[in-house]
C-alpha cells in the first residue's frame, strides 16, 4: 500500500465529523477557521474552529443559488435590475444598469462566478414571495440541512450579519453540488453576459484562479471577501483522485485561501504541514487569540 493511500485511511478514521472540538495535528493553515472534507464522507479530515460562528461574506450566494435552483423558477425568464429599495450594508458598485434585463439563469452565473452582488439582490428581489420571503427561506433551507451556527440577513453576503461556520458550510456545499447548474455556473472561467433594455454586454471571470487549472479539478467554487470576514473560500476539488470539500474563512490577502488550498492538498499526500508567510500567519495569531475570539470558541 502506497504512502498516500496509507495517509487517507488514517485520516478517515482519526477525525469524527461530529467532534470539531478534537485537537488535530494538520496543516499549517493562514485561514482562522476551516474544515476539509470528502464529498462522499461523514468525517471532517481537518478542523480549525469548525463550529465558530463568523461572517462569510459572498460565501453566502452558494446558498442564494440553492434557494433559486430549489425553487423551480423559470431559468429563463427576463428579470429586471432594479433600485435597491434598501441602502446595501457595503461596497455595492455594479457594472450593470439599472433597468436593464438579463436571463435569471445568467443572472445567477455571474452572482456565483463573478460575485455579482447586483445580480444575486436581484435574484432574491424577483422571487414571488420578495426579498424578505427569499431571506426567510435561506434560513430555513439552512435549518434543513442542520447548519445549526448559520444566520441570513441578505442574499449577497455584503452584510457582515450574514455568519455561519466552516463546518456548516462543508453541509450547504454538499447540498450545493447536488445540482449541474450550481456546480457549472460557479466554475464558469469566463462568461459575457447579454443584456436587454438597453443591449449591452459585459464580461466577467471567476474569482477563483484555481477553476482555470486542470490539476485542481474545481467542481464547485465561491469565494468571499468583507473587511469582518476576511478572505473566504469554498470549493470542491480532485485531491489524491477523490473529490474534498474545502472551507476557508477570514485569512488575509487573495492569495491566502489558494495557498491554504495547496496545503491541504500537499497534507493529505504527504503529511507535510508546510509552511505560512509572516504576515498572514501574524493576522491569524491576532485573529484566534483569546480576547479576539467570542465566548473563547
Amino acid at each position: 500500500m502506497g504512502c498516500s493511500m496509507r495517509l487517507w485511511l488514517l485520516l478517515l478514521v482519526l477525525v469524527p465529523f461530529a467532534n470539531h472540538g478534537k485537537t488535530f495535528e494538520g496543516p499549517n493553515l493562514a485561514s482562522a477557521s476551516a474544515a476539509v472534507a470528502l464529498v462522499d464522507g461523514n468525517n471532517l479530515l481537518v478542523e480549525k474552529f469548525a463550529d465558530r460562528p463568523v461572517p462569510v461574506a459572498s460565501v453566502t450566494k452558494l446558498m442564494t443559488a440553492l434557494v433559486v435552483v430549489e425553487s423551480g423558477l423559470d431559468m429563463n425568464e427576463w428579470l429586471t435590475f432594479e433600485e435597491r429599495h434598501l441602502p446595501a450594508a457595503a461596497n455595492a458598485w455594479t457594472r450593470i444598469r439599472v433597468g436593464s434585463q438579463l436571463r435569471r439563469k445568467d443572472v445567477l452565473r455571474i452572482a456565483l462566478m463573478a460575485s455579482e452582488n447586483f445580480a444575486a439582490y436581484t435574484l432574491a428581489r424577483s422571487f414571488p414571495k420578495g426579498f424578505d420571503g427569499f431571506v426567510e427561506a435561506m434560513n430555513n433551507k439552512a435549518r434543513v440541512l442542520g447548519m445549526a451556527n448559520t444566520r441570513f440577513v441578505d442574499p449577497t453576503g455584503l452584510s457582515a450579519q450574514n455568519v455561519s461556520s466552516a463546518a456548516d458550510l462543508i453541509l450547504l456545499a454538499k447540498a450545493a453540488l447536488k445540482h449541474p447548474q450550481i456546480r457549472e455556473y460557479s466554475t464558469t472561467g469566463y462568461f459575457r453576459a447579454e443584456f436587454r433594455k438597453p443591449r449591452y454586454s459585459l464580461s466577467y471571470g471567476n474569482t477563483n484562479s484555481l477553476v482555470h487549472s486542470e490539476r485542481w479539478g474545481v467542481s464547485l467554487s465561491k469565494t468571499g471577501y468583507l473587511k469582518e470576514a476576511g478572505r473566504c473560500l469554498v470549493m470542491v476539488s480532485d485531491m489524491g483522485g477523490k473529490d474534498v470539500i474545502t472551507v476557508l474563512l477570514d485569512s488575509l490577502g487573495t492569495r491566502s485561501p489558494m495557498g491554504d488550498a495547496g496545503r491541504i492538498k500537499r497534507w493529505l499526500a504527504t503529511g507535510e504541514p508546510g509552511s505560512v508567510a509572516k504576515a498572514a500567519r501574524l493576522y491569524e495569531q491576532e485573529k484566534n487569540a483569546p480576547s479576539s475570539v467570542p465566548n473563547g470558541q
